[in-house]
């Protein structure tokens, strides 16, 4: 039989809680999100030629990601403030497909893991460049946020990409 997952934002009340990481070791913790927004070719012909109306629109999404990053215990009720050590934040651009891959690494020297972290970073990129053109294509999407690894703590986590 399999163990059985503890969720330790539950106390045994079944209320929740901020896990308490008091005892833990800082360690190395780094944690890779990606993430895509698909849109109509010629919006993505805005993007990647630099003339999209509000400007540049990758520059304004990487900032607004890390921005997102380090404002994560903010937004999630029960995640814990970290002091991020790194937040990179990457693009990748089909014109062809209309559509942009992103790809968010956190990393930190701390207790606890920063999947969220880099998952929030993806989340809002996405999120601010449906922002700046929305005005040419209301029809984007956007789809696919997921934990692609994580490194750190208790375990490790890569996920299979086939």
């Amino acid at each position: 039989m399999a163990a059985r997952k503890i969720l330790t934002h539950l106390d045994s009340m079944g209320k929740a809680k901020m896990v308490d990481v008091t005892e833990k070791e800082p360690s190395f913790r780094q944690a890779r999100a990606r993430g895509m927004i698909l849109m109509k070719t010629e919006t993505a012909a805005l993007i990647t030629g630099g003339t999209a109306p509000k400007g540049d629109v990758l520059a304004a999404a990487r900032l607004a990601g890390i921005m997102a990053a380090k404002k994560t215990s903010e937004l999630i009720p029960l995640c814990h403030p970290l002091l991020l050590t790194e937040v990179a934040i990457s693009f990748s651009p089909d014109r062809k497909r209309g559509e942009i891959a992103i790809e968010a690494t956190a990393k930190t020297l701390g207790p606890t893991g920063v999947e969220m972290e880099a998952l929030t970073a993806v989340a809002v990129a996405a999120l601010t460049i449906y922002d700046m053109c929305k005005a040419v294509d209301r029809e984007m999407t956007i789809g696919d946020i997921q934990l692609i690894s994580k490194q750190g703590g208790r375990s490790d986590f890569q996920r299979d990409l086939r």
